[in-house]
């Protein structure tokens, strides 16, 4: 008694896997300072990476980056000047 195995699963959407691009220039730039524009190619990569039946981990570390980044900077920016020492 002996059950058939299940089909294999259907191949991946056609069209271009964009996903690591995505990601990788997400994680650069939230991390250099474009917080807004890391979250952007963040979501474009799970996008992508949904679409593809691909890990979604460059995605969600590009938001996590971005979001750190822009409140690293709204945290600076209530401080006042970034360097207060060098004004004395």
């Amino acid at each position: 008694m002996n059950a058939p195995h299940p089909p294999p699963p259907p191949p991946p959407a056609a069209g271009r896997d964009r996903t690591t691009l995505w990601g990788v220039l997400g994680i650069i730039l939230g991390l250099l300072c474009f917080g807004i524009l890391g979250i952007v190619f963040g979501y474009l990569s799970i996008r992508d990476a949904k679409r593809f039946g691909r890990s979604q981990l460059l995605g969600w570390l590009a938001i996590a980056f971005g979001v750190i980044n822009l409140i690293a900077r709204a945290i600076f920016w209530a401080r006042g000047p970034y360097y207060p020492y060098w004004h004395r």
